[in-house]
């Protein structure tokens, strides 16, 4: 099983994080390339933040259950936003996710930056991450 925790000589995390994360050998790990913000089609979910973020994490989740994984896999999630008047919409779209997907508050480890820009004009937001998926025997 995977382990999160956050030791008490460090302070507390400043969002929903957790400091430390502990794979099991018996789990593979698999990177999650950068994620954006467009539909299957492949068309962008909007303009702002908060839409391209619920567009990128349902991408997330699909990914996830194609590596036969769940978000309770998840180790590591890396943010690059492009802007900081985008970390309203932002956070709002990862908190409505992150309490469905977590709600014991069991998060998995993250960092977020702020970018001057990313691969196109129009991507505001892209998400990275780590995946511990169990090995089959």
């Amino acid at each position: 099983m995977i382990q999160r925790w956050n030791p008490e000589t460090v302070a507390a995390p400043i969002g929903p994080y957790s400091h430390l994360v502990r794979v099991p050998a018996d789990h593979e790990l698999v990177v999650v390339s950068g994620q954006i913000g467009v539909g299957p089609d492949g068309e962008l979910a909007g303009p702002d933040a908060e839409s391209q973020t619920r567009a990128l994490l349902a991408n997330l989740e699909r990914l996830l259950e194609a590596a036969g994984a769940g978000p309770e896999h998840l180790v590591k999630v890396f943010s690059m936003l492009s802007g900081t008047e985008h970390l309203a919409g932002f956070r709002a779209a990862m908190r409505e996710t992150f309490t469905r997907w977590y709600p014991e508050a069991d998060w998995p480890a993250q960092s977020l930056i702020v970018v001057a820009a990313l691969a196109k004009p129009e991507l505001v937001v892209e998400v990275e991450a780590l995946i511990a998926v169990p090995k089959t025997a």
